[in-house]
C-alpha cells in the first residue's frame, strides 16, 4: 500500500509540475497565438506528464530497466501520433475558425450595405416622387394652364419617369447579380462591335455636353462573354465618363489583348478621383465626393457597382486609376 501511495504522489507531483509549466507557457508567450500551437502544447503537457511519472517511478527502482524502455517506446509511439493529430486538427479549426470569422464579417458589411441601400434608394425615390406628386397635383387643380407651361410639365413629368424607370432597373440588376441569379450566355464577341454599339449610343449624349466621345479604331479582341452584359459593361463605364467629366473634355475608349485576354479602357479627363475614394468607387450607392463634380446628373450611384458584379461574372476584374487630368478605368475579360 505505501508503494503504491508513493508511486501516486510522485506522478501527481510530476504531473503538476508539467501542467503549472504548460499553463504558464499558454499564459505567456502562446497569448492570443495560433489554434494549433495551444492544441500541440496540451497534447506536451500530457504526455510530459506521463514520463514524468515513469520516470519518478523508475528513479524510486519501482519499473525495472526493461519495463521502462518499454514504456518509453509506448509514450513515445503514442506522442508522435498525437502530436501528428494534434497538428492537422489543429490546423482544420484554425481555418474553420478563420472562415467563420470571415463570414461573420461578411456577413456584417453585407447588412451596414443593406441599409445603406435602402436608405439611399428611399432618399432617391422620395425626392422625385414629391416631384411628381406636386406637378401632377398642378396639373389637376389647373393651377397651371397656359400650354407652355403644361408642356414642360409634362416633358419633366416624363424625364424624372425615365430616371426612376433607369433606377428600378438598376436595382433589380444588381439583385439578380447579388442573388447569384445572372444567367450568362456566352459566346464568342468581338469586343469592337460591342464598343461600337456604345458609342453610337453615347455619343448624342457627349455631344450634348460639350464632351468628346473617342474610340480606337483597330486592335479590339475577341473575348468569352455575354452580348447583353458586356454590352451594358461598356455603356455604364462611358456613361459614367461622360456624366464626370466638364465641357471641352474628352472621353476616350481603348482595347487590346495580353496574356490574360482581352481588355477595354474608359478614360476621362474628369480631374481624377481622391486616393481616400478609389477603394470605394465600385461600392453600391457611392457617388464620391466633389473633387468630381458632375454639372449634370449625378446618377443613381448604382452603375460602376453593376460594371464590377458583371465583370466578374465572367471570371474577369475591373480596376481604376488616376491617370494624368482624369482617370482610368480598365477591365479583363477572358480571351
Amino acid at each position: 500500500m505505501r508503494d503504491v501511495l508513493a508511486t501516486f504522489l510522485m506522478a501527481l507531483a510530476g504531473s503538476l509540475t508539467v501542467a503549472v509549466v504548460g499553463l504558464l507557457v499558454l499564459r505567456g508567450p502562446l497569448r492570443g497565438r495560433s489554434v494549433t500551437a495551444h492544441i500541440v502544447v496540451l497534447l506536451l503537457v500530457t504526455v510530459l506528464s506521463v514520463l514524468a511519472g515513469i520516470l519518478g517511478a523508475s528513479m524510486e527502482m519501482f519499473i525495472s530497466d526493461h519495463d521502462l524502455h518499454v514504456l518509453l517506446i509506448v509514450v513515445g509511439t503514442a506522442a508522435t501520433v498525437s502530436l501528428a493529430a494534434g497538428l492537422w486538427a489543429g490546423r482544420r479549426l484554425a481555418r474553420a475558425s478563420m472562415w467563420a470569422a470571415e463570414a461573420r464579417e461578411r456577413e456584417r458589411e453585407a447588412e451596414a450595405r443593406r441599409r445603406e441601400l435602402v436608405a439611399w434608394v428611399s432618399h432617391d425615390l422620395r425626392t422625385p416622387l414629391a416631384g411628381l406628386r406636386a406637378m401632377t397635383e398642378a396639373l389637376e387643380d389647373g393651377v397651371v394652364s397656359d400650354p407652355e407651361t403644361v408642356a414642360d410639365y409634362h416633358h419633366r413629368i416624363s424625364a424624372e419617369t425615365d430616371r426612376m424607370a433607369a433606377l428600378v432597373d438598376d436595382l433589380f440588376e444588381l439583385s439578380r447579380i447579388n442573388a447569384g441569379a445572372l444567367r450568362l450566355t456566352l459566346a464568342e464577341v468581338p469586343l469592337g462591335d460591342v464598343v461600337s454599339d456604345a458609342i453610337a449610343s453615347a455619343t448624342p449624349l457627349a455631344a450634348a455636353a460639350g464632351i468628346e466621345l473617342v474610340a480606337a479604331s483597330s486592335g479590339w479582341p475577341t473575348v468569352r462573354g455575354s452580348v447583353p452584359e458586356l454590352s451594358r459593361i461598356v455603356n455604364n463605364l462611358i456613361r459614367n465618363a461622360i456624366r464626370y467629366t466638364p465641357p471641352d473634355g474628352t472621353v476616350v475608349v481603348t482595347g487590346g489583348e495580353d496574356d490574360a485576354g482581352g481588355w477595354v479602357a474608359v478614360s476621362d479627363t474628369c480631374g481624377g478621383i481622391p486616393d481616400v475614394d478609389l477603394p470605394r468607387v465600385f461600392d453600391v450607392a457611392f457617388r464620391g465626393t466633389t473633387a468630381r463634380t458632375p454639372g449634370r446628373d449625378a446618377g443613381g450611384g448604382l452603375g460602376l457597382a453593376i460594371v464590377r458584379g458583371l465583370v466578374e461574372a465572367h471570371q474577369g476584374d475591373v480596376a481604376v486609376a488616376n491617370v494624368g487630368d482624369g482617370c482610368r478605368f480598365v477591365v479583363h475579360l477572358p480571351a
